[in-house]
């Protein structure tokens, strides 16, 4: 199975071309734009591909990161994954962001493994894992409960907010989401149906009260 992998749920673009019968990244090409995505996401993806020798014909799976993360990023992903998926007659899989933070953590910690982003606003999102199956949903935690939950001794925390643990003050750094492991997690998670962003909370961006246009 060759599985096209994307990301454009946080500053990066990036796509990957993974061989699931070998356990190979074949090519993958990342760019941090922090916006702009929608306007190199397919280039990156010609790109990915022409590296790797393969055609587009040849995935068999899309795999696409759906948060949480960039509103309009996770939009954007998502709809070229679903739209290129539909086009060839493949599954197509979501790929939690979260769950890639979490893949990141060294394999030598033993216990859980907490993945934190910093949502801003004094809230953070919030997911434990071990051995890298998620124990509980992803949630939105405020920063006081976020800083208690990740003390708990067999805790390892990895993302953006792990440094406000030394620092709930703290500028954090912005979230990366290796495309590598976005394939994967890609090839190995199980299809069920169109993916969907996962967004754990709503846009910033909200139309102003009473200044609509009517409808003709």
């Amino acid at each position: 199975m060759i599985v096209l992998a994307i990301d454009t749920a946080g500053v990066d673009c990036s796509a990957a071309v993974y061989d699931r019968q070998h356990s190979v990244v074949l090519a993958e090409v990342s760019e941090t734009l922090g916006k702009g995505h929608a306007e190199r996401l397919m280039a990156m993806i010609d790109e990915a591909l022409a590296k790797a020798g393969r055609d587009l014909r040849e995935v068999s799976r899309i795999a696409v990161t759906v948060g949480p993360g960039s509103f309009t990023g996770i939009r954007v992903g998502v709809a070229a994954a679903r739209g290129l998926a539909l086009a060839l007659g493949v599954e197509c899989v979501g790929v939690s962001t979260l769950a890639v933070l979490a893949a990141t953590a060294p394999n030598d910690k033993q216990g859980r493994v907490g993945a934190a982003i910093n949502a801003h606003r004094g809230e953070i999102y919030f997911q434990s894992f071990a051995e890298g199956i998620p124990l509980d949903e992803p949630v939105v935690l405020s920063l006081e409960t976020f800083l208690e939950e990740a003390s708990l001794p067999d805790m390892t925390v990895v993302g953006s907010a792990a440094s406000m643990l030394d620092d709930p003050n703290s500028v954090t750094p912005a979230d990366h989401f290796p495309i590598a492991l976005v394939a994967r997690l890609g090839a190995e998670a199980k299809a069920q149906g169109k993916p969907s962003p996962l967004y754990l909370r709503g846009p910033d961006a909200k139309p102003q009260t009473g200044f609509a246009v009517s409808r003709l």
